[in-house]
């Protein structure tokens, strides 16, 4: 019995994918590609964001203390006292945030977590490790983060309420691996060439539920865009050709992400 293929869904006309990569010089990527990296990277990278933060936070209070002190004596006492309350809320929201992911179980809400806070924070620590070159690893860690804190939440939904986006940068094999897989759980797979795309197919197809393939630097900016509003799970790529050209993936990972939403049942097909 020959193989089912996906839906396919490409429409070629905001925020272009794969403009991150403008600035790249054409040189090989580091490792061919391949930023795979350990989820506690993005931990380190995250502390040290959540600090600088708290720090900057604190030199503003303490340059304007004397102003504020002007306009009433109680002033600058009552903003340091609020400080120190959100400072601490803070380290408490982040050690229940890597403890749900240690014990993969949900212990704060999902606007406090995976579909909210969290989002925010990774898109920041993006933009500090950019700072120091270390962009690249540290979203692949931040994904991997994200995937695990969403894993725990996801829901069933029937193979017509998921949506597939992939880029348009896949390699030829790489397609067609991916369309067959997506054949098999009977999902539709709308290639996204532009921001805007991703969000109006979203938008007129909803979905209950997405399964995104990106580079890293895409990804944290399309969950930054999309995962506060509906479940979303994301694949990264390896770029062995540099970006936007001939990327490879993981497919028994994307098969994974596809059966978290749409249940087992699907890979009986399979079989017959």
């Amino acid at each position: 019995m020959a193989t089912p293929r996906a839906e396919l869904i490409h429409i070629d006309v905001d925020r272009r994918l794969g403009h991150e990569w403008d600035e790249w010089n054409g040189k090989p990527l580091p490792n061919a590609g391949n930023f795979d990296s350990r989820p506690g990277l993005f931990f380190r990278w995250a502390i040290l964001t959540l600090a600088v933060a708290i720090a900057a936070s604190a030199l503003a209070i303490y340059l304007l203390a004397p102003r504020l002190g002007e306009i009433h004596p109680a002033l600058p006492a009552l903003i340091w006292s609020a400080f120190a309350v959100s400072s601490l809320a803070v380290l408490l929201w982040w050690g229940l945030l890597g403890l749900s992911y240690l014990i993969d179980k949900p212990l704060l809400p999902g606007f406090l977590a995976e579909r909210g806070v969290f989002l925010q924070v990774m898109a920041f620590t993006s933009r500090v490790a950019n700072r120091f070159k270390r962009r690249d690893p540290v979203e692949n860690a931040a994904v991997k983060v994200y995937n695990a804190l969403a894993l725990v939440r996801a829901r069933q939904v029937t193979t017509g309420e998921l949506l597939l986006l992939i880029p348009r940068c896949l390699s030829r094999g790489t397609l067609d691996e991916v369309l067959a897989l997506a054949g098999t759980y009977s999902v539709p797979v709308f290639v996204a060439t532009r921001g805007q795309l991703a969000r109006r197919v979203i938008r007129e197809r909803r979905p209950r539920a997405v399964v995104a393939v990106a580079c890293e630097r895409d990804m944290v900016t399309g969950l930054h865009d999309v995962a506060g509003r509906l479940p979303v799970l994301g694949l990264t790529m390896t770029l062995p050709a540099g970006p936007c050209k001939d990327a490879v993936l993981d497919i028994p990972a994307l098969e994974r992400y596809l059966r978290a939403f749409v249940g087992a049942a699907r890979s009986e097909k399979r079989d017959e």
